[in-house]
């Protein structure tokens, strides 16, 4: 579910998502604002080559932070995983900071998440976009010129929300890696949340994973909260899903690692 400005509030998510990515190192390289620029051997400017990457064969389980791990010590802008049918489907993009980090991303191809292995291949920048506007519902985001109306399978999709299984606790995903307390408070400002009982997901190195769990004063409010689907903190576009106690602590486990 999008804002309550329906197909204009879809537009501003993807305007503004795609808005974030070019604000990224890779755009400042290829746009000639400073930093290596590569040459070929007829001596023309060759751009680099959109940094993301696209894996495949991941467990059915699997979160951000996984997906982190795997990467230990590159440098993750973002991490989106694909589901299909409201499904995690396997499969996930991954977009580094710069053309090199990818190199050493390919380096990690085949290599196992559990029991799984994983294969880690190159794609284009529109396959990434495009699995950025399925992911927000919306076709044609990127379209100046769209005017249409959006599709069915955003109602279905928030309805398939709509009928899971609540418990006093949301889980948001999609933050920004540099969001704080306040921020998710302020988010939440016209609802009643337990404000000591926000937590925010990280890595085992501390930083953040974009997820966090937030409790409600009540079973009921935290379905009111999810009118804030797909709303924005910052420059991200914000998901809210259905969670548990259980689940919340997990992370929180994780966290401490």
């Amino acid at each position: 579910m999008l804002g309550s400005g329906g197909v204009s509030d879809g537009y501003e998510v993807g305007s503004k998502r795609q808005r974030m990515m070019e604000s990224t190192p890779y755009f400042a390289v290829n746009s000639g604002m400073g930093g290596y620029q590569p040459y070929g051997y007829g001596g023309g400017y060759q751009p680099p080559s959109f940094p993301v990457v696209r894996l495949r064969g991941l467990p059915f389980n699997c979160t951000d932070i996984d997906i982190f791990k795997f990467f230990a010590g590159l440098d993750i802008v973002d991490v989106l995983l694909v589901n299909k049918n409201g499904r995690f489907s396997g499969e996930a993009f991954v977009l580094f900071a710069g053309s090199m980090q990818v190199e050493f991303a390919l380096q990690r191809d085949r290599q196992n998440m559990g029991r799984r292995y994983v294969e880690v291949f190159r794609c284009k920048r529109q396959d990434y976009y495009h699995a950025v506007a399925a992911e927000v519902n919306y076709e044609g985001i990127y379209d100046n010129d769209f005017h249409g109306s959006p599709p069915p399978s955003r109602a279905k999709r928030f309805n398939d929300k709509d009928q899971m299984e609540y418990t006093e606790i949301l889980k948001l995903r999609g933050l920004p890696f540099s969001v704080k307390k306040p921020e998710i408070v302020e988010f939440f400002s016209d609802f009643k949340i337990v404000e000591d009982r926000i937590h925010i997901a990280c890595r085992p190195d501390g930083k953040a994973t974009g997820e966090a769990y937030v409790e409600f004063t009540s079973v009921e409010e935290a379905k009111r909260a999810m009118c804030k689907d797909k709303m924005m903190i910052g420059s991200r576009y914000v998901e809210l899903f259905p969670s548990t106690p259980d689940e919340a602590r997990r992370a929180e486990s994780r966290s401490r690692q």
